[in-house]
């Protein structure tokens, strides 16, 4: 059976402690991972400032042109796993086999991560709001005429990633430009993506010592938050819950993504069905930015009935099939559950689910997979339990409240993709504390602009300015550091 080792500084390393990774069709076995404890954790990351002195002293420059490379090889490439190769279209065969992802879905994905690492300049420039990348070799510089200069918070960045979608791998990917090596816990059914990215890298040139690679049980995922200088945690509101304190920790839970029409559009919404229905069902429905909301300011019941009505055509397809459009979920057991657990708040007055009408069950069974077929909710009560509900497949609640209630009424977003002219209600969504991302305009919610922060700012998480003063000769330009 293939082996899916740990990484430890690059190197391979099988432990005795093993995990089955199986197909979700028919439970065969796909391969075993090794399994990091938490000690071995520990004793890898205590080596972190020596592993990141790797990188240190390559140019960002030349890691930016690694990044390129890196991309080439993980599109193209045939690359290791364990003591086997593992070519593009293998990869796509596996990750889906495992996590229920279509393989159309897990190739766009892919491309996602491909796009990120060969357009590494653009994003790295976004996330610093363009600051020159020779000041991260230097430790100091000169832009827009004063002195700058900033320090690393960490060697290392810790990153407990999930299961949902390959898509997410995407945002951790500028530490290495950032002169950051990674300590990566996969999902335990997607082990495939940041193994094959940290081969990509390697196979790119980038030192292996920049990587560590530790599925673990959840002891394993805790030891690496706690030991990590800075980490990204993604998962559910209750997981991520015990490190909001923690301000090394950026968390990426459930993103209650909304699409909001000011009384202009919901007057005339009929042009923004497309958008709408995008927002909500592309990559399955299983992204923080898929929109699980839309907020109206009229017209909710009858927006909410389109809606539905081009939703309901979504059809569940095998793993394989082009046209598939939905994730399978990983047993039919947990498909039901789900559905029952969205049936058991429908019986809750102010909520009515207007999909059920078009379809047998929210339930279909195909090609030895379960899935959840397109749901929305009308929700009369904006106090509902399901009017900010959120799930891993595409599920929408349409709230209508007045216009000037429905900023206030959003809650937390990661993005809201707002539909108006109208100035006050831009205003305050641009001054609202609890919208993470805007689009104004016709722009669906998972549209993702790489040049500018996704959810929180990676580089803002790995570096902190300094202040800087000096006198004499010691920084090669006395002049323009007096001046700052």
């Amino acid at each position: 059976m293939l082996h899916i080792p740990l990484l430890r500084a690059g190197r391979p390393y099988e432990s005795l402690a093993v995990s089955i990774l199986s197909d979700i069709r028919d439970g065969a076995p796909v391969a075993e991972v090794s399994q990091a404890n938490s000690g071995l954790v520990a004793r890898d990351l205590a080596g972190a400032s020596a592993n990141q002195a790797r990188l240190e002293e390559i140019p960002t420059a030349e890691l930016l042109e690694i990044c390129r490379r890196a991309g080439e090889h993980l599109g193209e490439s045939e690359l290791p796993v364990g003591e086997e190769g593992q070519t593009p279209k293998r990869y796509l065969e596996q990750v889906s086999a495992t996590t229920g992802l279509p393989r159309a879905m897990a190739r766009a994905n892919l491309g996602k991560a491909r796009f990120v690492l060969t357009e590494m300049e653009t994003v790295l420039g976004g996330l610093t709001r363009g600051l020159d990348p020779k000041i991260l070799d230097r430790g100091w510089g000169t832009q827009d005429g004063r002195v700058v200069s900033y320090r690393r918070e960490t060697p290392v960045l810790g990153a407990v990633l999930p299961s949902n979608s390959p898509g997410v791998h995407s945002l951790w990917l500028p530490a290495i430009p950032m002169k950051v090596t990674l300590a990566l816990k996969p999902g335990r059914m997607e082990p495939w993506t940041p193994y094959r990215i940290a081969q990509a890298f390697i196979a790119a040139g980038c030192p292996a010592e920049a990587f560590g690679f530790y599925p673990s049980d959840h002891a394993g995922a805790s030891e690496l938050l706690q030991r990590c200088g800075r980490s990204l945690f993604y998962g559910d509101s209750a997981t991520v819950e015990p490190w909001k304190a923690d301000r090394r920790v950026q968390l990426h839970g459930p993103g209650w993504s909304k699409v909001v029409l000011g009384e202009d559009a919901a007057a005339d919404w009929q042009p923004h069905l497309a958008l709408i229905a995008e927002s909500v069902a592309a990559n399955g429905g299983r992204s923080c930015v898929n929109a699980s909301g839309v907020w109206t300011a009229a017209h909710g019941r009858e927006l909410a009935l389109e809606i539905a009505a081009e939703l309901a055509k979504i059809e569940a397809r095998p793993l394989d099939d082009p046209k598939a459009r939905l994730a399978a979920f990983p047993s039919v057991e947990a498909a039901w559950k789900l559905s029952e657990y969205i049936d058991a708040r429908l019986a809750i007055p102010g909520a009515e689910d207007l999909t059920a009408p078009l379809r047998e069950s929210r339930v279909a069974e195909v090609g030895g997979c379960a899935f959840v077929l397109p749901t929305v909710i009308h929700c009369t009560d904006a106090d509902h339990p399901l009017a900010r509900a959120e799930f891993l497949f595409p599920f929408v609640s349409v709230v209508e409240l007045p216009a000037d209630e429905l900023v206030a009424g959003l809650g937390s977003s990661l993005v809201v993709t707002a539909l108006t002219e109208d100035p006050r209600l831009i205003h305050q969504l641009l001054t609202a504390p609890h919208v993470e991302r805007l689009n104004l305009g016709p722009l669906p919610t998972n549209r993702v602009a790489w040049d500018q922060p996704h959810e929180g700012n990676l580089f803002e998480l790995l570096y902190r300015q300094r202040s800087l003063q000096a006198v004499g000769d010691g920084m090669g330009n006395p002049r323009a550091a007096a001046a700052g």
